[in-house]
């Protein structure tokens, strides 16, 4: 192994080893040490794992698009026993599965399944707080402008304005929020 010097400078000490670029260090492995890392980081990492089997699969890709609307739902729960309505978790299950999603219309429709269940939360439960509120408008104008830019059908149409008549006795300017995205991406 080559002996590594150390430079310094104002404090700040770096070693000569050459930079290896992930590209570079990828190029230099075998095929079957490509094999080799690539189990691995599935092992390692579940997000690894569930890329591969969307990318491999379209029926892995619906089924975790199920999953991920699962604690979505579990965090926006509606019925007798309410979720904790952890926005974090839901965000993180959308940004997750947009992660691994090869499929235009699935990343909508998670974007959307996010809106309607903190709709159907609130809905439950009463007037929630400002922050949950501008994080389902935030969420609700990423989906339209997705789908304006990918042409994704007008199949959501009919369910934003769902939301936007389902929201009219809430607080917080949210209704009033829904309603202007409506009109600017489905109403052209």
């Amino acid at each position: 192994m080559k002996d590594l010097k150390m430079h310094c400078h104002n404090n700040v000490c770096r070693n000569n080893m050459p930079n290896i670029t992930l590209n570079n260090y990828i190029k230099s492995l075998s095929l079957e040490n490509k094999d080799v890392e690539i189990r691995k980081l599935s092992n390692l990492f579940p997000e690894v794992k569930e890329y591969y089997q969307a990318k491999l699969s379209g029926v892995g890709e619906t089924t975790l698009l199920e999953k991920y609307i699962r604690v979505i739902n579990k965090e926006f729960r509606s019925d007798d026993h309410p979720g904790r309505a952890r926005l974090s978790i839901a965000r993180k299950a959308v940004n997750d599965f947009i992660k691994i999603c090869t499929n235009d219309m699935n990343q909508a429709e998670i974007m959307i399944q996010y809106v309607e269940a903190g709709i159907r939360f609130t809905n439950a439960y009463g007037d929630i707080d400002e922050p949950f509120y501008n994080s389902m408008t935030a969420m609700l104008n990423k989906a339209l402008k997705f789908i304006s830019l990918k042409k994704v059908p007008d199949i959501f149409k009919d369910r934003v304005a769902k939301m936007v008549s389902s929201t009219e006795h809430i607080g917080w300017g949210f209704h009033d929020e829904i309603s202007e995205l409506y009109l600017q991406h489905f109403q052209k």
